[in-house]
């Protein structure tokens, strides 16, 4: 479904494939610069398509043919039977019935910079596939509803790669010649391609067993570097709590003998769910006490879950088309979600999802980027993979959730494995199961999957003290987006609560005659809805979109004193919390606001102390109250504003802020840091986790105004520090407000760190997240340095993504000189590496929305990569992002 010269590719012009893959076997002799690929597929006319003498076209990437032959491995196809290109082989006249098609191709893994295909880095030879990678490997029906079964034989050099592995049971193995030998491998589960994987090289291993719920055992193996093993022993803990939790929750079993993970450090994702044989980048595998950070571990913990938990929600049913991603992803993001909520903390999960979700996805929502969950046009689909696909797309299941409430989602979600497992799938056939379980019509949801744009839910009360009635009006609107003028209202529930205002109890509630002792749920269906509560003895306050039931931005009448009760007496966290933080968020834009006029700047004394207050309460656990206390990011201040905006304001007043509660509360914050002591032994659960937490987002904020006796604080820490969540921490306020000694100790940390990889990445994207103009100057140093290499996706992200994405200040430098260094990096890896370097630019998305001379030259340097730009990838991404709305 590709096409060259970014011609777009349509949801409604989808149609069944006209042949199918019963069976592939594929006969792979490694070489480092001429890898031979011998491929057997089993073809059949596909029965469901009305294909008549439609010819075989098969894709290809970069391809060379070397041999073509069909129900015969020696005796090649006439040449006028056939035509073949580097992107595409056809085979004019296929035969009516099912027949054998015999290619080899000949391909370079070492010169395989996209890390698209096979490719060849730090001697392990590596597959990535998904989305359309495997067509770089051989000739194929390279599309995610043919599927089949495999069996794979991989033979390279013994010396050089030991261990040779691929999807599926492993089957027969030994010697191929002197110095080569080879491994069998067999997938029994019909599979898209893009699930294809192989990986062989010189790897050191840690292994373990799980026995299924049924009593079935598997065995259970995590690769790495040589030397590196004792660093996987956690992911390994994670996949064996993730097999048991997949099974309790959702009742579903693993279903091969083996499940292999592979973890790479040249990787373009995070990672990857290929059947049996997962691959990661190594920073979601590898992990100690001495090099990763509680972030580092929760990670790990989550990306392993997440692959996992694929194998049934994105292998055992995959999707029909790529327009139908989310139907994996989203709903596979959503189970990892839960996963970490039962692992961890439920409600500072919420609150960690919510915060990343407004401020990448509703920045995403609301740019010339905006596209639907599940998009109905694309140009390049590398460039669908974003958080509106993944983290909007959890949102929806977790919506339909709510809807339909826990016992029919179970329900539903039982019947979606049983209708469908081993087909390809599609976001109605998954609406159509909640349906069947609750004989409603969910069909109107699917207005959130095709309809882009963050909806604006206004709510607005009424008491009337003569009937006790509180009537709640409640509004929704959504933005025009690219594409979409006019806009549908959606089905929305917003989960709410009342609270007595004098005592801050909740009040039990009553409508149309039901008592409703927990919360309620509204389910919009249109434009307005109104719903009366009866029985209510005083104005009461009002607790809204509990859990943050919907993805939307709110905007109701609750003032200020309603908000502090709420923030002091809510009996949701999530809510507690989100009712600090708005406050928080409003009195910064106010203070943005003040700081742009040149007039003084207040912050409410009474708000800073309920912080404090509860950020000391041992109600809470440590990690929701280092949540508290934590003020907003740019992301979310800036969309606040709106338009015209100056970036370095926006992080004066979010350092204003952070300044004035270390100055009015310092006492406080100084008694929360002394009373949370480092563990002597660390533990990277969730308990000791949410204590550095908390000791580390109090003693940052201590440091704001630089004060001798939070960086005395600091530097001690620093010194005595027995882990690295600890050591970062202390090093990056040291960094952040360039305190004495700051120099030294970054360059004590690299010399003790620089044979690590992963933690040099963090030294790395400490330096360049600094938001000061200048720090553009240390990005342009480290990128010269000799630990870098724009060959890396990881280092690349850690200097120039970091740069870029979360370094406003330097990124809009008001002279332009941040735009033009992180264009020339873009220009430059599109070379290398278009995949990465279309994300890179992603960072320019809200470039409409800076005041206006920043703007401009925000533009020219748009324009100097549309002008050079040469793969789908950057030109897709920046036409979009020059597009008006």
């Amino acid at each position: 479904m590709r096409t060259e010269q970014n011609q777009p590719v349509r949801l409604a012009d989808y149609s069944a494939p006209a042949y199918l893959i019963d069976h592939v076997d594929l006969d792979f002799k490694l070489h480092p610069t001429a890898t031979k690929v011998l491929a057997t597929l089993r073809l059949r006319r596909n029965p469901a398509a009305d294909n008549g003498t439609v010819p075989l076209v098969l894709d290809g990437d970069g391809l060379e043919l070397g041999f073509i032959g069909i129900n015969s491995a020696t005796e090649t196809l006439h040449a006028d039977a056939y035509s073949a290109t580097p992107d595409s082989l056809t085979i004019h006249t296929p035969p009516q019935t099912p027949f054998a098609l015999h290619t080899e191709v000949e391909i370079n893994p070492s010169e395989n910079t996209q890390l698209m295909g096979l490719y060849l880095s730090n001697g392990i030879y590596t597959t990535q596939c998904e989305p359309e990678g495997f067509r770089r490997i051989t000739y194929f029906l390279d599309r995610p509803d043919v599927l089949a079964t495999y069996h794979v034989r991989v033979e390279a050099d013994r010396a050089s790669a030991p261990i040779l592995l691929a999807n599926g049971n492993p089957g027969e193995a030994g010697d191929s010649g002197p110095d080569r030998h080879f491994a069998v491998w067999d997938d029994p589960h019909p599979k898209p391609s893009y699930l294809f994987a192989l990986v062989a090289g010189d790897l050191g291993v840690v292994s373990d067993s799980f026995t299924t719920l049924s009593g079935r055992p598997v065995a259970l193996n995590i690769y790495v570097e040589r030397g590196k093993e004792p660093k996987a022993s956690y992911a390994m803990d994670a996949l064996k709590r993730s097999m048991t939790w997949d099974e309790q929750a959702f009742g579903r079993e693993y279903d091969l003998d083996v499940f292999n993970i592979v973890a790479v450090s040249h990787f373009n994702m995070g990672a990857m769910e290929n059947k049996g044989l997962n691959i990661f980048n190594d920073k979601y595998v590898l992990a100690s006490p001495e090099t990763a950070t509680d972030d580092d571990y929760e990670g790990i913990e989550a990306v392993i879950a997440h692959e996992y938990f694929h194998n049934w929600t994105g292998n055992r049913i995959t999707c029909r088309e790529w327009f139908q991603l989310c139907l994996k992803e989203g709903l596979t993001v959503f189970r990892d979600q839960e996963f970490t909520a039962d692992m961890r903390s439920r409600p500072v999960k919420r609150i960690q999802d919510v915060r990343r979700l407004r401020t990448h996805q509703f920045s995403e929502d609301s740019g010339p980027l905006a596209h639907p969950v599940r998009p109905d046009i694309y140009h390049e689909i590398n460039n669908f993979y974003t958080m509106t696909v993944y983290e909007k797309g959890a949102e929806l299941v977790r919506m339909i959730k709510t809807i339909v409430g826990d016992d029919a989602f179970g329900n539903g979600m039982d019947l979606y494995f049983e209708r469908h497992d081993g087909d390809a799938a599609t976001v109605e056939d998954f609406l159509a199961c909640f349906d069947a379980v609750t004989e409603r019509d969910l069909q109107p949801f699917m207005d959130w999957y095709d309809q882009a744009g963050t909806p604006e839910l206004t709510v607005a009360s009424e008491f009337d003290a003569t009937t006790g009635t509180v009537t709640l009006t409640l509004s929704q609107r959504t933005k025009p987006t690219p594409g979409q003028t006019d806009k549908k209202p959606l089905p929305l529930p917003v989960k709410l609560a009342l609270f007595d205002r004098q005592s801050g109890k909740r009040i039990s509630i009553q409508s149309n005659g039901e008592r409703h002792e927990g919360d309620f749920t509204v389910i919009m269906t249109g434009e307005s809805e109104t719903v009366s509560f009866d029985g209510v003895a005083a104005p009461p306050v009002i607790s809204l979109l509990r859990d943050f039931s919907a993805p939307v931005t709110l905007r109701s009448d609750l003032g200020r004193g309603e908000q502090l009760l709420l923030a002091g007496q809510d009996d949701n966290a999530f809510n507690r919390w989100q009712a600090a933080h708005g406050l928080v968020l409003s009195d910064i834009v106010g203070a943005y606001g003040a700081m742009k006029r040149g007039a003084d700047v207040d912050f409410d004394d009474a708000l800073l102390e309920a912080l404090l207050s509860g950020a000391t309460d041992d109600e809470f656990d440590p990690a929701f109250r280092a949540e508290l206390i934590t003020p907003p990011g740019y992301g979310a201040v800036a969309p606040e504003i709106g338009t015209d905006i100056d970036p370095a304001i926006v992080q004066a007043s979010i350092d204003g802020f952070r300044q004035v509660m270390a100055d009015s509360q310092h006492e406080a914050l100084a008694a929360l840091v002394r009373a949370l002591p480092p563990a002597s032994q660390y533990r990277p659960d969730a308990d000791q986790a949410g204590q550095r937490s908390l000791r580390n987002a109090a003693l940052s904020i201590l440091a704001a105004n630089r004060h001798s006796e939070a960086l005395t604080l600091v530097h001690d820490q620093l010194a005595k520090a027995n882990n690295m969540t600890d050591r970062l921490a202390a090093l990056a306020i040291m960094n952040r407000y360039d305190a004495t000694g700051r120099k030294d100790a970054l360059d004590a940390f690299y010399d003790r760190f620089q044979d690590d990889p992963l933690v040099v990445q963090k030294w790395f994207a400490l330096q360049v997240s600094v938001p000061a103009e200048q720090t553009l100057d240390v990005a342009r140093s480290l990128i010269e340095h000799p630990a870098f290499s724009m060959e890396n996706p990881n280092k690349v992200r850690s200097v120039i993504g970091v740069f870029a994405a979360g370094n406003p200040v330097a990124f809009n430098r008001a002279d332009g000189e941040g735009y033009r260094f992180v264009a020339d990096q873009v220009i430059a890896l599109d070379e290398l590496n278009p995949q990465v370097a279309a994300r890179l630019l992603t960072a320019f998305r809200s470039w409409r929305t800076i005041e206006q001379e920043r703007r401009e030259k925000a533009e020219a340097a748009l324009q100097d990569i549309a002008r050079t730009a040469q793969s789908s990838d950057v030109r897709d991404i920046v036409s979009r992002t020059l597009e008006s709305m």
